[in-house]
């Protein structure tokens, strides 16, 4: 039977803490999992969710889908309720959707105290459903709500469960690890004999797994590896709790581990567009250190690992990044080795291998920096610029010389707070003197020194202070501790990430905004053809 790859972030991805997306939103994230190439798409639950029930409305005419089915998510009918007579049922037909999930109580327990109904009662509510809307037209899938637990209490029942749907036209019957709690082994184990108990071939069976034990991608594996050709997920692992299990995880590690060509040619490198997209629109920022489209997937820190990396960067990336559309990063920390530095560089731009004093002095640098509480893993900017510093065609450090700044904080009578910096400095041989007010002491300074920068440098116009981070360093204490400043910069298309260190909050804050705008200079001087 053909796999299918069934996307479930629109409804139980919804779930999540936090997370509420509009029927646009719903729309576009419909759109970004098509171009992944997931063979179903569900939207939610129609009749019961006015919001959903729109969405279905609108996709009809504002979706075009590609490679993905739209299905609409309901319950088997309420007990003692004709299928017929049922208004949620209707509500699933309303939806016009090729096909329909039906969640159906697998475990006795929940069909007896949830439910509140027989054994029997649950038994034909599936099998009067699914022949309903299989009769309408419909392809059915059957989530089996806690399969596992269900089928550890009462096996018997489950597997009646099961061969029920079946025998009543359902096209999948989907194994639910609703409370998450199971492992590998036992997903396994289960399946194995659920499979002997009924005669059920394994590739009628799907497999929805929830995270609470941290092995939903894991579980879903080794379902897969037990003989199911139906998965479900979300999005970035999105859902109800710890999450579901991640959409992006199970789809590479079937593609690229167990060599299942799961989704459409040349999707698959769409994957680290798609899962920062449907971040950004469910307002939740990506996880960094996500496997395969984390921003951190590939990136590398030790010495050791760069050194192997130069020879063959397969021999520590267990994938060529490429393949999901992310790339490899080297980290520069004190950790680093000329390796890591020669890597690091080369990835900017910049080859050392020719100039070994400069590397040297490079890597000593570094580790003498980093040592002092500066980290310039998250601020290549400034690692640029101090190995551009090191080069034997340097250009002058600065484009500016610093005599020296000062700042003010004043507290008005009417209760408002207002900084003043003033700096005096050298500028292609003249002497400038520049004031300027902020909402803070580093707002006022950045606004100053651009004052005084703007006349010779009008390229400053471009540029935003778009972030500032600070962080006292682990190990210092009180009003003496040692400063990190990150100051993020944009301008002219693109972003850059500059680091200063010092006791001093405002004087770290200097180094960072000095670093930020000689970046910029030298990048739309470069750009231009004009000397830095």
């Amino acid at each position: 039977m053909t796999f299918q790859v069934y996307d479930t972030t629109l409804r139980d991805g919804a779930q999540r803490e936090g997370l509420s997306y509009s029927v646009v939103d719903k729309l576009a994230v419909a759109r970004l999992l098509d171009d992944l190439g997931v063979g179903f798409i569900e939207g939610g639950w129609p009749g019961a969710v006015p919001k959903d029930t729109e969405f279905f409305r609108r996709a009809r005419t504002e979706l075009d889908l590609r490679h993905a089915v739209l299905v609409a998510f309901g319950a088997t009918r309420k007990a003692g309720l004709a299928v017929e007579d049922d208004p949620q049922v209707r509500g699933l037909l309303d939806a016009r959707t090729p096909a329909v999930a039906l969640v159906a109580k697998a475990d006795l327990r929940h069909v007896e105290r949830a439910l509140r109904t027989t054994a029997e009662e649950n038994l034909a509510m599936v099998r009067d459903t699914v022949a309903y809307l299989v009769a309408q037209g419909r392809r059915v899938f059957v989530d089996g709500e806690h399969t596992f637990d269900g089928f550890r209490h009462d096996p018997g029942y489950t597997a009646a469960v099961v061969e029920v749907a079946l025998a009543a036209g359902a096209e999948r019957f989907v194994l639910c690890d609703t409370n998450g709690g199971m492992l590998p082994s036992q997903v396994t184990a289960a399946i194995e004999e659920l499979v002997a108990r009924t005669g059920v071939a394994p590739e009628r069976l799907g497999m929805h797994a929830q995270n609470d034990t941290a092995c939903a991608v894991a579980n879903t594996i080794a379902a897969v590896e037990a003989g199911v050709r139906h998965v479900q997920g979300t999005a970035n692992g999105y859902g109800e709790r710890p999450g579901n299990a991640d959409l992006f995880a199970i789809v590479a590690n079937l593609q690229l581990k167990l060599g299942m060509p799961v989704l459409p040619e040349g999707c698959l490198e769409q994957m680290v567009r798609v899962a920062h997209a449907i971040a950004e629109i469910a307002n939740i920022a990506p996880d960094t250190h996500q496997a395969y489209v984390g921003a951190a997937a590939f990136a590398h820190k030790a010495g050791l690992h760069a050194s192997a990396i130069k020879v063959d960067p397969l021999l520590y990336n267990h994938v060529d990044p490429a393949v999901v559309g992310n790339d490899m990063r080297i980290l520069v920390t004190e950790m680093a080795g000329r390796a890591s530095i020669e890597l690091k560089s080369r990835e900017l731009g910049l080859d050392l291998a020719g100039h070994p004093d400069a590397l040297s002095s490079v890597t000593a640098r570094v580790k003498e920096l980093e040592a002092g509480g500066w980290s310039f893993e998250a601020a290549d900017a400034s690692f640029e610029l101090l190995v551009r510093s090191e080069l034997p065609d340097a250009a002058p450090a600065r484009p500016f010389a610093l005599e020296s700044y000062r700042v003010l904080v004043e507290h008005r009578e009417d209760g408002a707070v207002v900084s003043e910096a003033t700096v005096k400095i050298r500028v292609r041989g003249e002497r400038v003197i520049a004031t300027a007010e902020g909402n803070g002491p580093v707002n006022a300074l950045d606004e100053a020194l651009r004052v005084g920068l703007a006349r010779h440098y009008p390229e400053l116009r471009e540029f935003e202070l778009a972030d500032y981070k600070v962080r006292i360093l682990e190990g210092s204490h009180g009003t003496g501790a040692v400063t990190r400043v990150l100051v993020e910069t944009a301008g002219a298309g693109r972003d850059w990430t500059t680091v200063g260190v010092h006791p001093n909050v405002v004087e770290a804050s200097w180094h960072a905004l000095v670093d930020a705008l000689t970046y910029g200079l030298d990048r739309a001087r470069a750009q231009d053809g004009a000397p830095a």
